[in-house]
This record gives C-alpha cells, structure tokens and sequence, in this order.
C-alpha cells in the first residue's frame, strides 16, 4: 500500500536519515539505497521492512553524515617522497634537464600521500542504523493506520451501498415474474380471443421463466461475501490478498446476475454494483 515515513537522528557522532516510501504492488518489493560506508547492512534493512510490510514496492533511502571531520586523514608517504625528490635531482644534475621541481607537480604523483580511514565497528555502526530504521518503520506504520482507518470506513460504506442495490434487484427481480405473467396471459387472450385460456400452461410458463431469472442464490452469496469483507476489515491484519479473491467471487456473482437479469432497469443496477465493486477492487490495493 501507499505510504511514507521518516527519521533523522545523530548516533554516535554520525547522523542518520532514512525515509521510506511505499507505492501499490501485489507482492513485497523492496530496495534499499544507502552509501557504500553501509552497505554491509543492506540486509538487515530489508529484513526489517520484510517484518513491518507485508505487500508493496518498497524504496528506502538512507543517508549518513558524521559530526566528526577526521573520518579520512591524509598523511604524507615520506619514503616515496624522498625517493621521488633524490631521482628527480640526479636527473637534473646528470642529463641538464631544468629544475622546477613544485609541489604541486609532486602531489600528483602515484602514492606520494597516504589516505587513512579509521577502523569501523560495522556491529555498533548497524545497531545505530537499525535503531533510526525501526523509528523511520514506526513513522511510516503511523500514517499507514490514519490511512487504514478511512480506507476502512469508505469499505464498509460502499458495502452498504452494494447491499441497497442488492434489495433493488430482489424487489424488482420478483416483480419481474409477475410482469411477465402479466404480458403472457394478455398475449394469449389476444392470439386465442373467446377461447378458454389454459390457466395451468401460464403457471408452467411462468415457473419456467421465474426459474430462468431467479437469483436468490447469488444475491445469497453476495451479501455473504461482503458481510465476510466486514469481518475481514475487523479482523485487522494483513487481508489485502485475501479481500483480492473475495472481490473475484463478488464479481462473478454480479455477472451472474447481470446475465440473468432482463429487466433494463435492473440490469443498470447490477451496472452500479459492478461500479462499486470496482472502486473497491481499487482501494484493496491500498491494503496489505
């Protein structure tokens, strides 16, 4: 799911920055991004997110900055020095070459200054790291729950919705039946005019009809499914992949339905159950 946390603090005369952002994927994808000094620690960061985040495309940035300015010490190479300088005057005294010998033109020679790095503790230098990672996982889980709430509340709402829709088709579905019988019996006393009409050939008919249009077995279903989604958001807990394949059951109700549905009116209806379930379909990528 989408989200963004971030900590700064200084450890140790060191200071560590670290920001996480998130973006929607169907699996946990994470890279990490931090300087060559910490590199070593690339996998206890994502295992860290891996214990924090479930799902989505994961990028952590991380930066470090130490107070000290003695990180690298630059010394002279003596030994080289000298053996530069002592051939560089034998070639002027033996061969007349011109002496303008600078230190400039020394400095760029090979090995002539010595860079020194300090000994690193990487066990102590990851604890620090880890411990901004965990406050930077912290900040980034705070605002995943303020989003988690309202993609809660809108869930359950568009659920509320669906059911309306639901009771529309059942109402009108029923009511169908009865039209039918209606245009039925009325389309036979036209074609038969005074002949008896047989009462029992309108029942079959229409009981085959009803039978062909019923679908008290997928509303059933579908209102099972979202009342199984509302148990799901109440659960907590990582369900986005599991509200996934709730939402393809609740599709396949709906066309179901659709198909079934020869009433025009109803059939937009199931239209804007389909809509809902799409905005739904749409926010779960949200949900881990």
């Amino acid at each position: 799911m989408t989200g963004y946390g971030r900590a700064v603090e200084t450890v140790n005369g060191r200071e560590f920055t670290v920001e996480l952002r998130s973006v929607n994927n169907r699996y946990l994808d994470c890279s990490v991004r931090l300087p060559r000094i910490l590199s070593f620690g690339e996998d206890a960061v994502k295992q860290a997110v891996k214990a924090s985040v479930s799902r989505g495309k994961v990028d952590v940035f991380i930066t470090v900055r130490s107070e000290a300015g003695d990180e690298i010490q630059v010394s002279l190479n003596k030994g080289v020095l000298e053996g530069y300088l002592a051939a560089m005057h034998q070639m002027v005294s033996e061969f007349g070459v011109k002496d303008d010998i600078s230190a400039s033109a020394v400095s760029r020679l090979p090995d002539v200054f010595v860079l020194e790095k300090p000994q690193v503790d990487e066990e102590q230098l990851l604890a620090d790291l880890m411990s901004v990672v965990n406050k930077a996982l912290a900040s980034y889980d705070a605002m995943r729950v303020t989003e988690g709430e309202a993609l809660d509340k809108d869930l359950r709402s568009r659920g509320e919705t669906i059911l309306g829709f639901v009771a529309q088709v059942e109402a009108g579905n029923a009511q169908t039946v009865v039209d039918y019988r209606t245009r039925l019996e009325n389309k036979l006393k036209e074609v038969l005019e005074n002949t008896q009409i047989d009462e029992s050939r309108i029942l079959t008919e229409a009981a085959i009809f009803a039978d062909k249009v019923a679908v008290d077995e997928e509303t059933v279903r579908l209102r099972s499914h979202l009342k199984q989604m509302n148990e799901m958001l109440s659960a907590g807990g990582a369900v986005g992949r599991k509200l996934d394949f709730l939402l393809q059951e609740m599709n396949r109700e709906a066309n179901t339905i659709g198909s079934k549905c020869t009433d025009v009116r109803l059939a937009r209806i199931v239209v804007d159950i389909k809509a809902e379930l799409e905005k739904i379909r749409e926010q779960t990528q949200n949900i881990e």
